[in-house]
């Protein structure tokens, strides 16, 4: 029977610094990360029992259970817990905040050891495979050698990939949800005209708004408000507000009226309280680089691996829709990879690896079984 997870805490942890620094995909390096992290369950004796859990672009290492003092339980409560498919009573769950985020791990808002400053743009770019590393060096701080699984959704699940690219030993089953080897034309082109609102907004003050006492909160909303759209469905937008208005009759206005437009006016202003504009300037720019079957180094390290894929789609994702899935499966097969793929049914777009749609959270315990 499935319960769920008591109050728990964030913790952190220095996993790099100038004896042993960070050293970073693009040749930049970092003297000192710092991460926050979470764990649930307990690592077995054999140390052969933990699963790794990487968060989508704007999540953060709370991914289940309940902060002393707080109403919200984790983003990914309904998946991880006791008897969940995520099972916290037979496995050790370690879930961090991911480089560059700004959730207790180092990223563009962090102090630059060498200047004493913000990173602000200074912070370097960022490639899938630093996120890795650092990840890479908290399983090994927990003492972890070899993970159970590394499960991510959407960018999690691009980390998963490209865990088992860096390392092909490291780790037995990898889940990817709702995630891509490649992002498309659209998928740039949207995050490209995010960036473009945060950067040409007047308080961005060429991204060192911290030091002038200011944010960029109109930018910053505007591109959630565009990418909040991509994350859910037509017909779930369709069903859930129509075509309502909140004024009447004859009474226009240039200002919000239709029931979806307060709907992504509160996702955006709800966005400025826990999102930092720069992690997203930076992370959405790391995604869209990705793209590891490019690398001539992949082949090889997938051709050698034994890690299990399991990729799941859903039918109603426009922003990694299922073609995109399965041209990933393709390509893990054609390296003799075993993977299994399934399309399942769902009214709710991207978000619905949040969710609970039917037959995923059973897809995902059996394959965990």
């Amino acid at each position: 029977m499935s319960g769920t997870l008591g109050y728990v805490e964030t913790q952190r942890v220095v996993l790099a610094d100038q004896d042993d620094p960070l050293l970073l995909r693009g040749g930049g390096r970092l003297d000192h990360v710092e991460v926050a992290y979470e764990t649930y369950g307990t690592l077995s004796p054999a140390r052969d029992n933990a699963i790794f859990v990487c968060h989508a672009l704007t999540g953060d290492a709370h991914a289940a259970g309940l902060h002393l003092g707080a109403k919200k339980r984790g983003w990914w409560d309904n998946l991880i817990g006791p008897g969940k498919p995520v099972d916290t009573d037979r496995f050790f769950v370690i879930s961090p905040n991911l480089l560059g985020g700004c959730s207790g791990t180092t990223g563009p808002l962090s102090t630059d050891p060498a200047t004493g400053t913000p990173y602000c743009l200074d912070f370097p770019m960022l490639h899938m495979t630093d996120l890795v590393a650092v990840h890479r060096r908290l399983a090994a701080r927990l003492g972890v050698e070899r993970l159970y699984a590394v499960v991510g959704g959407s960018l999690g699940g691009m980390q998963a990939l490209q865990w088992v690219i860096d390392d092909p030993d490291a780790l037995d089953r990898a889940l990817l949800v709702a995630a891509s080897s490649r992002l498309s034309a659209e998928n740039i082109a949207f995050s490209s005209v995010g960036r473009e609102a945060i950067m040409s907004d007047p308080d961005f003050c060429g991204g060192r708004y911290v030091e002038q006492g200011v944010f960029p909160w109109r930018g910053q909303k505007v591109a959630r408000m565009m990418a909040h759209i991509n994350y859910v469905s037509p017909q779930s937008l369709e069903a859930k507000f129509g075509h309502r208005r909140r004024s009447h009759g004859d009474d226009w206005t240039l200002q919000p009226d239709y029931e979806v437009e307060h709907y992504l006016q509160h996702q955006g202003q709800v966005f400025l309280d826990r999102f930092d504009a720069l992690s997203y300037l930076y992370l959405t720019r790391l995604l869209d680089y990705f793209d590891p079957f490019a690398d001539p180094g992949t082949a090889a390290a997938l051709r050698r691996t034994r890690t299990r894929f399991q990729l799941t789609s859903f039918d109603s994702d426009w922003r990694f829709d299922s073609a995109q899935s399965a041209a990933l499966t393709e390509q893990l097969r054609d390296l003799g990879v075993e993977v299994d793929w399934a399309e399942l049914a769902s009214p709710f777009g991207h978000d619905s690896f949040l969710l609970e749609p039917p037959g995923y959270h059973e897809r995902i315990a059996k394959f965990l079984a």
